[in-house]
C-alpha cells in the first residue's frame, strides 16, 4: 500500500514533529535546525506544509531532495516554500544548522503582503535554485530572523503583528535584491543556460520538433534545462529583458522570417512547419511582433 505525504496544517504539528515545544504564536514561528529532533524515515513520502517556510541553512553535510532532484546545501543558502508544496527528506538530510521561519497564511490575511507575497517568484523556485548569500548579506538576513525571534519571545501586544509583518516584508525585499545580485554575479553560469536554451530552440525549430509536438512551451523548455519555469523566466529577464515566453516568440519570429523568405512556401505552410495548428494564430502573433502580416512581410522582401 502506497503511503502519502504527511500533511501539516498547523505550526504546532511541525514543532511536535521536530521534537520542539509548541510555538509561541500559533501562526508564526522560528525553528533552529540544530535543536530539531526527528526521524526522516517517518517522512519518506514527503511533507506537505500548508504554510510558508523561509529557510536559511548552513553547515549542511547531506542533500535535500526537492521534486525529482537533489540539491547540495554544503555552502549554505536560502530556500522558499509556499503552502502546498511537497518537501522530501531522507536519512542523510538531517544534519545541518540554520533557522527556518514559518508563516501561516492567516497571519498575513489582513495586510497588503497577503496578495503581494505571491509576486515573489522565488517561492516557485526549486531547491536547486536556492539563494546563496555573501557574508554581509548573511548578517542582514540573520539579523531579521533574530529580530522576529526576539519579538515572539516578548509579551505579545497589539503592535506585535504589525512589527513582525514589517520584518517579513524587509526579509522578502532583501531576498529579491540578493537574487537579482545572484543573477548578475553568476553571469557565466547563466550565460551557459542561455546558450543551452538557444541551442535547444534552434534544434527544435530546425528539426521536426514543431511538426511532431507543436510549439515549444515555457514548461517544456524549463524541464529540459532542469529549471523551474519561474526561475528560468526571471533569469532570462535579468540577461535579456525578456521572459521565457517572449524569448521563445523571438526565436520563432526569426525562424518564421527565414521560412517566409523562401518562395516555395506559402504562409499556411510556414505556420504548420513552425508548429501552429491554425495559420490564423501564426498571422496574429507575427503581426503583433513585427507590425506586418506574414503576407505583407513576404511582399516587402520583393521590393
Amino acid at each position: 500500500m502506497k503511503k502519502h505525504p504527511v500533511v501539516m496544517d498547523s505550526l504546532s504539528q511541525l514543532h511536535k514533529a521536530m521534537g520542539q515545544p509548541k510555538p509561541l504564536h500559533p501562526l508564526i514561528s522560528i525553528l533552529n535546525y540544530g535543536e530539531a529532533i526527528f526521524d526522516p524515515q517517518d517522512y519518506e513520502q514527503g511533507i506537505v506544509l500548508n504554510f510558508y517556510k523561509i529557510s536559511f541553512k548552513t553547515n549542511f553535510s547531506g542533500k535535500l531532495r526537492y521534486g525529482q532532484g537533489f540539491y547540495d546545501f554544503e555552502e549554505g543558502g536560502m530556500s522558499f516554500i509556499s503552502p502546498g508544496q511537497i518537501l522530501r527528506m531522507q536519512e542523510e538530510e538531517a544534519d545541518y544548522d540554520g533557522m527556518s521561519l514559518h508563516i501561516h497564511p492567516d497571519f498575513l490575511r489582513n495586510y497588503p503582503i497577503n496578495s503581494m507575497i505571491k509576486q515573489y517568484g522565488f517561492f516557485s523556485y526549486a531547491a536547486a535554485e536556492a539563494l546563496y548569500l555573501s557574508e554581509k548579506e548573511k548578517t542582514k538576513i540573520l539579523s531579521i530572523f533574530q529580530f522576529i525571534k526576539d519579538e515572539l519571545e516578548e509579551r505579545i501586544d497589539k503592535f506585535s503583528q504589525d512589527v513582525i509583518i514589517s520584518q517579513i516584508e524587509l526579509l522578502l525585499n532583501y531576498s529579491n535584491r540578493f537574487y537579482d545580485r545572484q543573477f548578475i554575479t553568476r553571469k557565466a553560469v547563466n550565460n551557459d543556460i542561455l546558450a543551452r536554451l538557444e541551442h535547444l530552440l534552434d534544434e527544435y525549430f530546425n528539426g521536426e520538433g514543431t511538426l511532431l509536438g507543436g510549439l515549444p512551451t515555457v514548461n517544456s523548455v524549463a524541464e529540459q534545462l532542469s529549471l523551474t519555469p519561474r526561475y528560468l523566466s526571471d533569469l532570462l529577464r535579468s540577461l535579456t529583458g525578456q521572459n521565457t515566453q517572449q524569448f521563445i516568440h523571438g526565436k520563432l519570429i526569426e525562424k518564421a522570417k527565414e521560412q517566409l523568405a523562401k518562395d516555395t512556401l506559402t504562409v499556411a505552410e510556414v505556420a504548420y512547419l513552425l508548429g501552429f495548428e491554425h495559420p490564423q494564430s501564426f498571422n496574429k502573433l507575427f503581426k503583433s511582433k513585427t507590425s506586418l502580416s506574414p503576407s505583407d512581410y513576404k511582399k516587402s522582401l520583393l521590393n
